[in-house]
């Protein structure tokens, strides 16, 4: 896979929400027995990639971004 991490810092705030948004609205983000809004879903992996649990990659070969745990 050719990717690359994207800092998040350095990304327009809105452009960031629109990526969380599209990934947390995927089919298969499922966030257990309780229903959290969209906002709160976006909140939630908001915090964790300005925290450094998790990285923003843009996939190269497929044009796609995808949020990932950090290892």
């Amino acid at each position: 896979m050719d990717s690359i991490e994207i800092p998040v810092e350095r990304m327009d705030r809105d452009t960031l929400n629109r990526v969380i948004e599209e990934f947390v609205s995927r089919e298969g983000t499922d966030y257990g027995e309780i229903d959290y809004t969209l906002q709160e879903k976006v909140t939630q992996v908001r915090q964790q990639l300005e925290s450094g649990l998790a990285v923003l990659i843009f996939d190269r070969e497929t044009s796609t971004c995808n949020i990932l745990p950090k290892n």
